[in-house]
C-alpha cells in the first residue's frame, strides 16, 4: 500500500481555515488522485505559501520513509509568493522531470496558460514527491498521466521488484 500525503499550499486559504474560507478544492482532487491509486493518505495538509515552511513539511514527510507518496497543489505559478518548486528543489535528491512534463502536457489541451506551472517533482530518499497546479480542474486533468506510473515509480525507487 502506498503511504501518501497531501499539501495544499495556498497562503489565504491557510489564514482563514475553520474561519469561513472556500472548502480546500484542491485537497479534495489530491485525495481522489490517491484514491484512484489505492494510496492511504496519512496526512492532509493546508499550509501557506511560505518556502521554509514548504521544505519543512516535505522534509518531515519523507524522512525515513514515512511517506512514499507527497503530492503538492498550489504555489506553482509565477507570483512572487509561489515557491513551491523551489522549496521542492532544496530538497529532492533526484529530479524526475518527466513527470512535470508530462502534467503540463496534459493541461495543453486545456487551457493556453499550461506554460506558467513551474511545477517540479521528484525523489527524496524513497519517496516521491510532485508539485501539482493549485487549480482542481489542472489536478483533474493530470491524473490520467499520473494513475498508471505512480505505483510502479515508487516500486523503482523502493527497489522492489517490478516487470519491466
Amino acid at each position: 500500500m502506498i503511504r501518501a500525503v497531501l499539501i495544499t499550499v495556498s497562503t489565504s486559504r491557510a489564514q482563514n481555515e475553520g474561519g469561513g474560507a472556500e472548502p480546500d478544492l484542491s485537497g479534495e482532487r489530491l485525495a481522489a488522485l490517491a484514491d484512484s491509486i489505492g494510496a492511504e493518505v496519512i496526512s492532509r495538509e493546508l499550509i501557506a505559501d511560505d518556502r521554509e515552511l514548504i521544505a519543512q513539511r516535505l522534509l518531515h514527510w519523507s524522512y525515513e520513509g514515512e511517506a512514499d507518496l507527497i503530492l503538492t497543489s498550489g504555489g506553482t505559478g509565477f507570483a512572487p509568493s509561489d515557491q513551491t518548486p523551489e522549496a521542492t528543489l532544496s530538497v529532492i535528491d533526484r529530479a524526475a522531470p518527466g513527470i512535470a512534463e508530462a502534467i503540463r502536457g496534459a493541461a495543453a489541451a486545456h487551457t493556453d496558460h499550461w506554460p506558467l506551472s513551474r511545477g517540479v517533482a521528484g525523489v527524496r530518499g524513497s519517496c516521491l514527491i510532485i508539485n501539482l497546479p493549485g487549480s482542481p480542474g489542472s489536478i483533474d486533468e493530470s491524473a490520467p498521466v499520473l494513475e498508471p506510473i505512480l505505483a510502479h515509480a515508487i516500486d523503482l525507487i523502493q527497489d522492489r521488484p517490478t516487470s519491466h
